[in-house]
């Protein structure tokens, strides 16, 4: 996976927390995913498409994920209550739109997001998308950005390009 690829999503999870929350994330060493397994209890998701295609993910522990969400929201709430699916997935939502907007030349659309709520889920992605695990610390608690993504097959039409034929 290019490294550029990358750098966008850890300056955008900073920016959003601390612009959202004021809540500093100092980021880990980043590796490799290397085997499927549990990493999370809660896990707001997005798909991406265009000249990258893949998926991103928020991991949290439930712990963290409600100390996370009490802030944003302001409130606390239950992991069954809607509003508490609705924050994480805005969460990845605001994280993958601005590291979408650092993707220079590149043409790339993210999905709706998902969130998966259940203690010690699986999330895999395709064998052939190497997936980065960039774990992150904040007073909330720990938790991870996983970012697997590739360059597309046949790579869309530049955005210049696109932008003089419309």
């Amino acid at each position: 996976m290019d490294a550029s690829y990358i750098k966008p999503f850890v300056a955008s999870i900073q920016n959003v927390f601390a612009t959202m929350m004021q809540l500093p994330v100092s980021l880990g060493t980043p590796h490799l995913k290397t085997k499927p397994g549990a990493s999370s209890d809660v896990t707001g998701i997005i798909g991406l498409s265009g000249d990258v295609i893949g998926t991103v993910a928020l991991a949290f522990s439930e712990a963290t994920a409600s100390r996370v969400v009490a802030l944003f929201g302001g409130q606390q709430l239950a992991t069954d209550n809607p509003d508490f699916a609705d924050a994480i997935g805005e969460l990845v939502n605001m994280v993958c739109g601005g590291a979408k907007a650092m993707f220079t030349n590149k043409r790339v659309s993210i999905s709706c997001p998902s969130v998966v709520l259940g203690a010690g889920h699986l999330v895999a992605t395709p064998q052939d998308t190497p997936c980065v695990v960039i774990p992150c610390t904040s007073d909330c608690g720990d938790f991870a950005i996983e970012v697997a993504i590739r360059e597309a097959a046949v790579p869309t039409k530049p955005v210049a390009a696109a932008a003089a034929q419309a």
